[in-house]
């Protein structure tokens, strides 16, 4: 058994390619998230598949490979663009003798260092155990040995039990904290539905400007760069559009592809600020080549949390990249289906605030 190394600022990436068209994109962002998560790649392993291997995920011929590649550059650490089996992280281990991490766990790994909050620390502690509770197996032989314990083990429970059932206790816990965030969050919406308040959700799939946005209309100081996951706590402003408009705007944290599902589950409290809008603000970066899979994506994971049938107002962000025009476009019945700007330069926020007074008559005649 390999002593179990506990990680490192640098790696060794393995991308497969399993046919999809978007290979290239996905590779581009995963190495962007591992940038995100502050670890140095070191190298970059491809290879071509069409389906997962049982045993390794990548084969036995491609397992050697990375193996010789984490010898090569002494790395301490190997990640994957993809989901990993608990089997598979361990057969890995054993034949690259260095710590093996999937997507899931890499994505889990930066929210834990964004999240601010106790709310969203909460949220991602409650995402963290949930999935470390199928890889509890791995890569640790004091989990096979039988160690009773005066006050915390039956005679005979083993080591791996013991976490499960402590791991239990932490995650219903967690679970009753976030029940309560989540009565507080009703309360301040009943509040709001009260007072008849308009409230607005900024959503889109992360780094497209969000915050920037965000901020660029309340003048509020939310952290904003050129990162995946920059943010994640939720902030609300009021927003007063003019002397007979305002509305309480949201600024709610990044989809990505293949977003973890139980990050889904922990940050629902957090999403029902979505679920609850009256008008989705969807952030696209208007540059990215794979803006339409982007927008797919981000529309997969407003159905996922039942956000879907909410009005969207499509934001084209940052023209100022190929100095485009700000501009309204609108449908065959003359109602505004989206809005070019540049949030980083100010440019068409007038234009934005104009189509949230459009979109809150228009929420107002259809009550009616």
């Amino acid at each position: 058994m390999f002593e179990r190394h506990q990680g490192g600022d640098e790696a060794i990436l393995v991308c497969l390619d399993f046919g999809e068209a978007d290979f290239a994109d996905s590779q581009e962002e995963f190495i962007e998230l591992v940038r995100s998560a502050g670890v140095h790649p070191l190298a970059v392993i491809q290879g071509k598949r069409q389906r997962p291997d049982p045993a390794y995920f990548c084969g036995s011929g491609k397992a050697d490979e990375i193996a010789e590649a984490v010898l090569a550059h002494d790395a301490g650490l190997v990640i994957f663009n993809h989901q990993l089996s608990p089997g598979q992280e361990r057969n890995l281990e054993s034949k690259v003798k260095c710590r093996v991490l999937d997507r899931t766990t890499l994505i889990l790994d930066i929210f834990a260092q964004r999240a601010r909050t106790s709310e969203g620390k909460l949220q991602v502690e409650l995402a963290q155990l949930a999935h470390i509770q199928t890889r509890l197996i791995r890569g640790w032989t004091h989990l096979e040995r039988q160690k009773g314990g005066v006050g915390l083990r039956g005679p005979g429970e083993t080591q791996l039990e013991t976490d499960r059932r402590l791991i239990g206790i932490r995650v219903k816990r967690l679970k009753d904290q976030l029940l309560i965030v989540q009565k507080q969050r009703a309360t301040q919406r009943k509040r709001r539905d009260r007072s008849g308040q308009f409230t607005v959700s900024i959503v889109g799939y992360t780094n497209a400007g969000k915050s920037t946005l965000f901020n660029a209309l309340t003048k509020a100081k939310l952290y904003a760069a050129d990162q995946l996951f920059a943010t994640l706590d939720t902030t609300s402003r009021k927003l007063y559009i003019d002397a007979d408009h305002s509305v309480v705007i949201s600024d709610t944290v990044g989809f990505i592809r293949d977003l973890p599902h139980t990050l889904v589950a922990a940050f629902r409290a957090t999403l029902e600020e979505t679920i609850e809008a009256d008008v989705l603000l969807h952030v696209v970066d208007i540059n990215h080549p794979m803006r339409d899979l982007q927008i797919s994506e981000v529309n997969k994971v407003l159905t996922e949390i039942g956000a879907e049938h909410i009005p969207q107002l499509m934001v084209f962000n940052k023209i100022d990249q190929r100095d485009l025009a700000a501009e309204v476009e609108r449908d065959e019945y003359g109602n505004i289906r989206s809005v070019k700007l540049s949030a980083l330069r100010g440019e068409g926020l007038s234009l934005l605030r104009e189509a949230l007074v459009e979109a809150m008559n228009q929420t107002v005649k259809e009550d009616k």
